[in-house]
């Protein structure tokens, strides 16, 4: 199991994976918005998206959880 955390402090603008979805390394799981920039947040890991942690529009801080892989 990997979590998946914000590289940076932002506003969640897009969740870009749902849960129970699988996907590959380096795939985009969300994209934050920060100072006028999209960040996209990618997974470490092949696997299953077990939860999603955030919601669209919520504000997360560096390196709260966005979500579990499995």
């Amino acid at each position: 199991m990997k979590e998946v955390k914000a590289s940076m402090a932002g506003s969640v603008w897009k969740l870009v994976a749902k849960e129970g979805e699988e996907i590959s390394e380096g795939q985009d799981i969300a994209i934050l918005e920060s100072m006028k920039m999209e960040i996209p947040i990618a997974s470490e890991q092949k696997g299953t998206v077990k939860e999603v942690k955030v919601a669209e529009g919520d504000f997360v801080n560096e390196g709260d959880i966005i979500a579990i892989i499995e």
